[in-house]
């Protein structure tokens, strides 16, 4: 099967910067679109609180996916599910098998923390993929050439999505960074054991040598966002481990933390 990227799109702004974030990114991946509607009308959805659902005919729907569709130049297929957004996109997930899910990230400025509970954030509890969430703001769409890759310094396995983020970062060709923050006061350089980390995945197996940076804070959510500037990278990428995404306090993790604030589009790769 051709490779592929899962794009959810609802035609709002941050959506479209999505999918032309997703259009330049199949390029070198050579990867077919597959563009994914949900109509949410569920009244337990927690963004009808939030005014960020459209509300479109199912006539309305099939115009603009077909009018979308016709206007990309890269190979496109157009669906139309309903219900829960993780699990429309668990049933894609089944059928397509992609590379990554692409969602665009709103502008949360506005919304109270409480009421922020973003679909990125109910996928990775539901329907954990390797997912990638592209700023409302972005100020680039081009594939990423700058790679900030955070790790926390424990031994981590991707399992079976191993092979699509290894298969996305030589893609790219990208420079990549690999960044862990330590708590308290510590060596200046990357621990051997941090690094040792994510090659024993192979995630790294036949990239160009990578460049390491530590930093001493004692939150890390605060350190990989103020290192995470545009003038520097171009893409954050984060490991997710199942215990962080399953607790009922994900909101509160550094996963969650980077993927609400970041300026730069974040990658997420669940850990197995």
């Amino acid at each position: 099967m051709d490779p592929s990227l899962l794009i959810l799109t609802d035609f709002f702004q941050a959506a479209n910067k999505a999918l032309d974030y997703a259009t330049n990114l199949s390029h070198p991946l050579n990867a077919r679109l597959v563009l994914l509607h949900v109509r949410r009308d569920s009244v337990l959805d927690p963004e009808l609180f939030t005014g960020g659902i459209s509300n479109l005919s199912q006539e309305a729907i099939d115009l603009a996916l077909n009018s979308v569709a016709r206007n990309l130049p890269v190979p496109v297929v157009a669906e139309v599910g309903r219900g829960r957004v993780a699990f429309a996109v668990a049933d894609a997930i089944s059928r397509h098998h992609p590379l990554l899910v692409v969602l665009g990230r709103p502008d949360y400025s506005d919304t109270p923390d409480e009421l922020v509970q973003t679909t990125s954030l109910d996928l990775l509890r539901t329907a954990p993929y390797p997912m990638l969430v592209v700023p409302h703001g972005v100020g680039s769409t081009a594939p990423p050439r700058r790679v900030l890759l955070a790790v926390d310094g424990h031994p981590f396995a991707l399992g079976e999505h191993a092979d699509n983020a290894h298969q996305l970062l030589k893609a790219l060709g990208a420079n990549i960074t690999v960044f862990h923050v330590v708590p308290e006061t510590g060596p200046d350089e990357l621990p051997p054991q941090v690094l040792e980390s994510v090659t024993r995945t192979s995630l790294l197996a036949d990239l160009p040598p990578v460049q390491c940076r530590t930093v001493v804070d004692g939150h890390a959510a605060t350190a990989i966002l103020e290192a995470a500037q545009p003038a520097d990278y171009d893409l954050v990428v984060l490991v997710a481990r199942h215990r962080s995404f399953m607790s009922a306090l994900f909101h509160r993790s550094v996963t969650a933390q980077v993927m609400v604030a970041s300026k730069l589009p974040v990658l997420v790769l669940p850990a197995h």
